[in-house]
């Protein structure tokens, strides 16, 4: 389905997905996927579990190859502008450094072979942690922080690695509904201030609350690309509700 809403062609266009297809161990999970990421938007993937919204990340972030279509960077955009934020693993939850370390972490790719960090970076890292409201926990071990504040520390070091485009893997899994919304609110914040987000999500009333356009992939060509507004009316988009509800009880 096309942008009906907005003309693209008026908007610089970031990232372009040309009737991709994307598998795993022989399969494929899913296929004629086209859509445009254009600066600015707010774009939220939903789907079934198992539909290929992994996938497409990996293959987004440049990490997987899709099995057929094309992926395009547009303009000075490349996989290692996107600032990514995956979801966390147990592991990761206990990881024994401090904000201000892990913060700073997002600045790797930018020091090459130096062994430090530059003044530069360090300020970017500073003024980040100042901008999602964490400078106050700087000196903390990241382990012994909360859901939500863990979850601010890896936006914060998202942002240093890049500032172009934010890639959110369901940001809110296991967070309390005040750090759900908490968290929602930071993401749309830094997309006001021009930040594009990629967001997978479970959430479908957040979707619609907040994102610009939807993609929506799912098994039987159940595929859709457009405005939030457009999705809330569409079959695809009214079907996914419905089980939505009945799933949810």
């Amino acid at each position: 389905m096309q942008d009906s809403a907005e003309n693209v062609s008026l908007r610089k266009p970031q990232l372009i997905c040309e009737n991709v297809s994307l598998g795993y161990d022989g399969s494929i999970v899913a296929e004629e996927i086209n859509f445009t990421v254009c600066e600015g938007d707010y774009l939220c993937i939903l789907g079934e579990n198992g539909s290929g919204k992994s996938t497409l990340i990996k293959a987004l972030l440049g990490l997987k190859k899709q099995v057929g279509g094309e992926i395009k960077h547009c303009g000075d955009m490349k996989p290692g502008d996107i600032g990514y934020l995956p979801q966390q693993t147990s592991v990761q939850r206990d990881f024994p450094a401090s904000v201000r370390e892990i913060v700073r972490s997002g600045c790797i790719a930018k020091t090459g072979f130096r062994p430090f960090y530059s003044r530069e970076e360090k300020m970017l890292a500073d003024a980040v942690m100042k901008k999602l409201g964490i400078t106050e926990l700087a000196r903390r071990c990241y382990r012994d922080l909360s859901g939500g504040q863990q979850q601010r520390v890896l936006l914060a070091r998202a942002l240093c690695a890049a500032h172009k485009m934010l890639l959110l893997d369901e940001p809110v899994t296991g967070l309390d509904p005040k750090a759900q919304t908490e968290m929602y609110e930071l993401t749309a914040g830094l997309n006001k201030e021009g930040v594009t987000v990629i967001m997978v999500s479970h959430d479908l009333s957040a979707a619609i609350r907040y994102a610009s356009h939807i993609l929506h992939i799912g098994a039987h060509r159940s595929l859709f690309f457009g405005t939030a507004g457009e999705y809330k009316e569409s079959d695809v988009g009214k079907a996914f509700s419905e089980r939505t509800v009945s799933e949810n009880g």
